[in-house]
């Protein structure tokens, strides 16, 4: 049929069958429909971290970056719980000499954690533990943790014994303030890890001084009445030998040469000891009492004590002084009376001892007429000393004019 005229001004009539676009169809498209069926949870607990991550990992994240961002200060507080911790120690070796026996299980265990340290875990004279693998880090501060436990136990106990057996006014006192900066360092993690445990040498120092310490009262409690010479002796052998075995090659001590070096340096270090015994106090002892005066009483006390007299008063002075001795009496003792650091009388041992408290040794000794010098005033000291010049302690006073 023909189409029929379009009316006057009406728009001509579009006949075109429209078909609605399709979007271009993709390859996946293609792809027959599958309906997934639901999924029974697992009991597998890898399947479900992907799903339960989040928390943990951000947990983890945040304690990561708050140990980053604190890690000096909590180093610092840890030292803090040190210090804490040797005050306790201390206080612990206030109790009784009989404890210090503990001290030859400490070192033993120092000494095989050292030897296991530098031996098996270490990389050289110089630990370089900053670059290495995350295990050999973990061992580095676990190894580190326990010496340092271990070091402030046995340093800080042997500060208060070091203490009453030193003078503050004699050479003996270095030996404390050396014992002393040891125990301090043992409380700095931060020293202790980066400086003193990651060179060989150091550490073998370090272990030896604290060694030789631990024995000079080890040995007494362990063998009472042996004398205080010979306990200084065989410390000052054994801490050689055991800071040869930490620092030298076990290829090189069992060596001719290494024999030889090792005879030597014991050698040595004996001798060192002996040359050097004034400078260390006479552990255990102690002096509990001493005193100078014109009069005793009957039981042996002083009538009075004094600490300054006028010259024309003097007719005779009488020192009377009791020495702790916990680790037994092994050692002869001796009041030696100095004018302005000059030796005026020594008085011997047979004449000393005098019926005194238990568990101390009562020592009495009188300056009166030739032994006195034309002029007395100035300061005065009475030293109570070993037969081989160690300084037990003192008591001191001034005559004036």
């Amino acid at each position: 049929m023909p189409p029929r005229p379009a009316a006057p001004g009406a728009e001509p009539e579009d006949r075109t069958i429209k078909v609605p676009e399709r979007q271009a169809r993709s390859a996946e498209d293609d792809a027959p429909t599958v309906k997934a069926e639901p999924r029974a949870p697992s009991s597998d607990p890898a399947a479900g971290a992907g799903a339960e991550e989040g928390p943990p990992a951000d947990l983890r994240s945040s304690v990561r970056a708050f140990l980053k961002r604190h890690h000096r200060k909590l180093w610092w507080l840890h030292t803090a719980y040190a210090l804490g911790l040797g005050a306790f120690v201390v206080a612990f070796a206030q109790k009784g000499f009989q404890n210090a026996r503990f001290l030859a299980v400490s070192v033993s265990v120092a000494w095989l954690l050292v030897l296991l340290f530098f031996r098996l875990f270490g990389t050289g004279a110089r630990q370089d533990f900053a670059t290495a693998w995350r295990g050999a880090r973990l061992r580095f501060l676990v190894m580190t943790y326990v010496l340092k436990n271990l070091y402030q136990g046995m340093l800080f106990f042997l500060l208060p014994f070091y203490w009453k057996s030193a003078s503050l006014d004699a050479p003996n006192r270095w030996f404390v303030l050396l014992l002393g900066a040891c125990a301090v360092l043992s409380t700095l993690d931060l020293v202790f890890d980066r400086v003193l445990m990651r060179w060989k040498t150091l550490a073998s120092v370090f272990y030896g001084v604290t060694l030789f310490a631990c024995l000079n009262l080890v040995i007494p409690a362990l063998f009472p009445d042996t004398r205080t010479l010979y306990t200084l002796l065989s410390a000052a052998l054994v801490s050689v030998l055991g800071f040869c075995t930490l620092h030298l090659p076990f290829g090189a001590l069992w060596s001719r040469v290494g024999a030889v070096f090792l005879v030597l340096a014991s050698a040595a270090g004996v001798g060192l000891a002996y040359g050097t015994r004034e400078l260390i106090p006479p552990v255990p002892m102690h002096l509990s009492t001493a005193a100078v005066g014109p009069t005793v009483l009957p039981d042996g006390r002083l009538a009075m004590s004094v600490t300054s007299l006028h010259a024309s008063v003097i007719r005779q002075l009488l020192a009377v002084t009791d020495v702790v001795v916990p680790g037994g009496d092994g050692d002869r003792l001796h009041h030696v009376w100095r004018h302005e650091g000059r030796e005026v009388y020594r008085a011997p041992e047979e004449t000393l001892r005098v019926p005194g408290p238990e568990g101390a040794v009562r020592l009495k000794s009188q300056l009166a007429g030739g032994r006195m010098p034309r002029r007395l005033t100035g300061h005065w000291t009475v030293d109570v000393e070993t037969e081989d010049g160690q300084l037990v302690g003192r008591t001191s006073f001034e005559v004036t004019e």
